[in-house]
């Protein structure tokens, strides 16, 4: 028996269909080269944006063909899909995407929840220097453009000691590169530190983001040690405890010779982050910093918790201690609303951070959303198109 992953979507999709690979080489079956050479055809799918669902629906009426002539020949050829399309269909309360889906892909064998597919075989990594290590799964931040809390739920982290353990023996193994996943990776450890139910997923309290205040979480035992859980002081309010410094830091004195981390929201850079990351030359020097925006009204119709100018004032922050960072982002245009005035001001944070790389997507409305449920999708697409082009030229010319 023979299996193949098509995988879409991020990073995080990538180390996923990794562990996929692992749980079907357990029971004896080989990759395949192609889907026609394959048993098993596992979809690892992406909701971010509307153009990689639609591209699944294609690929499986495209499977459907090779199903049907697989079955004259008495062949095994099962459709199994996966990743943030299952993601939301299990977590909509209503079943109405369930539905959907299954109307649409009548073909498909199973859908396969993510969560499924655990950590206990070791992944079957596509590259032999360089791991994706997931450290975090899900987001509690709810961007009111973004999927993924609904996708991947609520913010899980791995145990502290198995993400260290994981990156010793990949160490050992002659791996030289590794990048630490997570939705927000700054943010990892909320969980353990304070228990996932009083992590607090929204902007609803006055001083805090969780029940406890933060003179009571003062400690927090690591290792048999006793250590300070990292805070971020920010818009008046104090963040979640965090550990990522303490695991950055870790993981970097293992000796890999390049140590990356992915994704980071802007306010949950702490500064005893960046005071880690300046220690280390190994660590990345190039950050991938999401804005989204560069217009302050826009960034709090997305509910992201940052100015304009703090945004700014951050990446100016980071380079004062570190003066070789450059900076990669991403970018959405045509967000609900968007004026010709709050676009200029994207183009003019762009000129003033200098971004190496953006990625840039024209907005498109997910479901179970907040801006899908109370605000209009109203900027032409002949407009977002027209934005795309004139940032995708300022910004990434050296790449096309």
């Amino acid at each position: 028996m023979k299996y193949y992953i098509k995988t879409f979507g991020c990073q995080q999709n990538v180390a996923d269909s990794e562990r996929i690979s692992a749980s079907f080489e357990a029971r004896g079956m080989q990759p395949a080269t192609d889907y026609s050479d394959a048993n098993y055809v596992v979809i690892n799918t992406c909701m971010v944006r509307h153009n990689p669902e639609e591209r699944v629906y294609g690929l499986i009426q495209n499977l459907a063909k090779i199903k049907a002539k697989k079955y004259e020949q008495s062949e095994v050829f099962k459709i199994i899909v996966t990743g943030c399309m299952v993601g939301i269909a299990y977590r909509d309360k209503s079943g109405q995407f369930l539905a959907k889906i299954r109307e649409r892909m009548p073909e498909v064998d199973e859908f396969m929840p993510i969560e499924e597919v655990g950590f206990d075989l070791e992944p079957v990594r596509i590259e032999k220097k360089h791991a994706w290590v997931p450290i975090a799964n899900g987001c509690n931040n709810f961007c009111t453009y973004c999927v993924v809390p609904f996708t991947r739920g609520r913010e899980i982290s791995r145990p502290y000691n198995d993400i260290v353990e994981e990156c010793k023996k990949l160490k050992n193994e002659g791996f030289t590169e590794i990048t630490l996943l997570g939705q927000n990776v700054n943010s990892y450890g909320a969980d353990i530190i304070l228990g996932e139910s009083n992590v607090q997923v929204l902007r609803d309290i006055d001083k805090t983001y969780f029940e406890k205040q933060s003179t009571d979480i003062t400690e927090f035992e690591l290792n048999g040690e006793k250590i300070q859980p990292v805070y971020v002081n920010h818009l008046g309010k104090q963040r979640i405890p965090t550990l990522f410094p303490y695991l950055l830091e870790e993981v970097t004195k293992l000796g890999f010779s390049f140590v990356h981390f992915m994704s980071s929201n802007p306010w949950d850079v702490s500064d005893e982050l960046i005071e880690v990351m300046a220690r280390y030359p190994s660590i990345t020097r190039t950050m991938h910093l999401p804005v989204q925006s560069g217009d302050t009204n826009v960034l709090k119709r997305m509910n992201r918790w940052y100015t304009k100018q703090e945004y700014i004032d951050l990446t100016k922050k980071i380079k004062s201690k570190i003066p070789d960072m450059i900076f990669t982002t991403d970018i959405i245009v045509g967000f609900c609303g968007e004026t010709d005035e709050e676009f200029e001001n994207t183009v003019d944070l762009a000129k003033q951070v200098g971004f190496d790389r953006a990625y840039i997507a024209m907005y498109s409305p997910r479901p179970m959303t907040a801006a899908t449920k109370t605000l209009k999708d109203d900027i032409p697409h002949a407009i977002k198109k027209k934005r795309w082009t004139l940032l995708e030229n300022l910004i990434n010319a050296k790449y096309q």
